[in-house]
């Protein structure tokens, strides 16, 4: 029996990772949560936010979901989302483009608030993998 997390982040499109971990942190609807072995069974619902994989043989792995689910059963993480991008896959200048635009857009465009969630978590998961 591994002393580990088996853990899944999985987009509509791609597995973007997939391993071992010490620890996984993810905002759901509910607020933070920290995820470690022997973590009780759950199924929330994610926010457009970061999410932390505490690799155990690499770095730790942060991406920006836009939305999705958390699901923890028997020391198994699944994170489901639409659209994940790993750190190093996000273009840090077009997230703050997208950032100003959004802004810019509050109360002309219903989506308005949701595209400044996504820009802000994209722009926050390159600043936490430096």
């Amino acid at each position: 029996m591994s002393d580990n997390l088996q853990v899944e982040l999985v987009a509509a499109d791609r597995v973007v990772w997939s391993g071992e971990a010490t620890m996984v942190i993810a905002r759901t609807v509910e607020g933070d949560v920290g995820v470690l072995r022997g973590h009780a069974p759950m199924l929330s619902v994610l926010t457009d936010a970061v999410v932390e994989i505490n690799a155990v043989d690499a770095p730790v792995v942060v991406a920006a979901a836009d939305g999705g689910f958390l699901s923890v059963a028997n020391d198994r993480v699944s994170i489901l989302s639409g659209h994940v991008l790993l750190a190093d896959e996000i273009d840090v200048e077009a997230a703050r483009v997208e950032l100003e635009k959004a802004q810019g857009l509050i109360g002309a465009d219903d989506e308005a608030e949701q595209r400044i969630r996504r820009a802000e978590a994209r722009i926050r998961a390159v600043e936490k993998a430096r």
